[in-house]
């Protein structure tokens, strides 16, 4: 137990000093980037704080992995340079039984960093980029063209040429209309369809209903549809596009849901949705890298380790990189696109442990 408060002792002031380090200097390099545009539009130093101070957060997820292993390589780079581990391994502990209380801390890390994505990160990002845009005199569009909306489990099929959100208006309207054996009933065409609010329906104005009867469809002119048959919401129409990064697990299963319902390719958002669970495990990985190739050298102990430790980290990343973008397109399942990086080099990490010098 001694040993373990000792680790302790040694590694968190290295690891908060660290971290905050890290996150003022992710913090500097946002406010270095965004300077001329506050400048420029006459942003008061008040609201900039407050806009800085909603990023903090999202520095700190990058600043966790980072900070675990600078920390871990100093440590343990000192240990090795003061033949402190040495005299440990001789009196038969292990490195891995040694190492047992920074690989701990590194799966409660992780953990902990998923929950404070998913429960501050997340709402903090939405009110800074909320915050940016108002000050910096922005706007998001939420009108939408090209769209396609499948609704009540495929029964109604809306395609549509143009949303104008403002107005609630859709323009070149097709509703496809059909029954339980997803068979044709009704074909609806309006060049313009508004929505009626205390009905709660869409409106086809000029609008024509084709029938399908005895194989043969038959047109009929349209004014007001039906309240049962036009009711998907204006909210629907949108352009939702979201980054799935930065929505919490709950929003991201809705948005995803959204995208398999309008028929729109969803596998790169799966894929980001399996790395929100994913990517913590960074962490993790990162401790047992630091771990594994703390030692390697007898000299310059620190600098090498933190070279190749940082190294390996960077091709963590790349290899995350790919994995997604094949994900993305199709080549891999988005679950092995998220998740397949964190399995190799963990593997790689327990490989490196077993062949480390004692």
């Amino acid at each position: 137990m001694k040993l373990v408060f000792y680790i302790y002792r040694l590694f968190l002031p290295l690891f908060i000093g660290s971290m905050i380090t890290f996150a003022f200097i992710l913090e500097l390099v946002d406010l270095m980037m965004n300077i001329w545009k506050y400048i420029f539009n006459f942003v008061p130093p008040a609201v900039v704080g407050t806009i800085m101070l909603n990023f903090l957060p999202k520095t700190f997820t990058w600043a966790v992995p980072l900070s675990v292993l600078f920390a871990s390589c100093f440590m343990l780079s000192s240990l090795y340079s003061k033949n402190e581990l040495t005299a440990l391994f001789a009196s038969g502990i292990s490195l891995i039984r040694w190492s047992m209380p920074l690989i701990v801390f590194a799966a409660f890390m992780s953990v902990a960093l998923f929950v404070f994505q998913d429960k501050v990160v997340v709402k903090t990002s939405l009110k800074y980029d909320e915050l940016k845009t108002k000050a910096l005199r922005q706007q998001k569009i939420q009108s939408n063209d090209n769209i396609v909306i499948i609704s009540e489990d495929g029964k109604k099929v809306y395609k549509a040429e143009y949303y104008d959100d403002e107005s609630r208006r859709i323009h070149q309207l097709f509703v496809v209309d059909r029954n339980e054996k997803r068979e044709l009933n009704t074909i609806i065409y309006s060049p313009m369809a508004y929505w009626n609010e205390e009905d709660g329906h869409w409106v086809a104005e000029g609008g024509v209903q084709y029938t399908y009867e005895d194989g043969m469809l038959k047109s009929g002119s349209v004014n007001k549809v039906d309240e049962m048959e036009l009711t998907e919401p204006p909210e629907t129409f949108r352009n939702n596009t979201i980054s799935v990064e930065s929505a919490t697990v709950e929003e991201s299963k809705a948005y995803i849901r959204h995208l398999q319902k309008a028929g729109l390719p969803f596998a790169e958002s799966l894929s980001q949705y399996y790395n929100k669970f994913s990517f913590p495990f960074v962490v993790l990985i990162v401790a047992f890298l630091s771990i594994g190739i703390s030692g390697k050298s007898q000299r310059n102990v620190f600098v090498i380790s933190l070279t190749l430790s940082l190294g390996m980290a960077v091709l963590f990343y790349i290899t995350q990189m790919i994995t997604m973008l094949m994900a993305k397109f199709g080549m891999l399942p988005p679950l092995v696109g998220a998740w397949a990086p964190v399995v190799i080099f963990i593997g790689i990490s327990f490989v490196l442990l077993k062949y480390t010098h004692t």
